[in-house]
């Protein structure tokens, strides 16, 4: 870490750097301007709030911002970066996301994740080695 935080050319691109200490959760209503099949789901899913990183996050990257999650395990980054993706393929048909994951496991898992949303118009694809053509040349 000090050697990046050393570097200035990459310094220079970091707005906030610092160690926020732990606190309870904290929650907040789903931002108004979310896609209305996307609240359905939430809802239907029993999501009814979310926690304010992930409202952050929804917002950052609404907003064309680049954002960096750092969570507990099991505390929503999955929800923090699907909500503004899946939100904006949903108001512009002719978005395209692309998702990397470190493992194939990972990528098929949330795969899985997404697939659950049933969202209309959203086409998901893994990309890999083990992906057939016929997929390659449709993704």
């Amino acid at each position: 870490m000090n050697e990046l935080r050393n570097d200035s050319s990459f310094i220079n691109n970091v707005t906030f750097w610092g160690v926020r200490e732990r606190q309870d959760a904290r929650f907040g209503e789903v931002p108004q301007e979310v896609h209305q099949e996307l609240k359905k789901y939430l809802a239907h899913a029993g999501i009814h709030k979310l926690y304010t990183h992930q409202i952050e996050t929804y917002r950052a990257v609404s907003s064309g911002r680049d954002v960096v999650i750092t969570t507990p395990t099991a505390s929503g980054k999955s929800l923090a970066y699907n909500v503004p993706v899946l939100d904006g393929l949903l108001k512009d048909p002719d978005a395209k996301a692309i998702y990397l994951f470190p493992t194939k496991a990972l990528s098929q898992d949330q795969v899985k994740v997404i697939e659950a949303f049933t969202l209309p118009g959203i086409r998901l694809y893994i990309y890999d080695g083990d992906t057939p053509s016929s997929i390659r040349q449709a993704a």
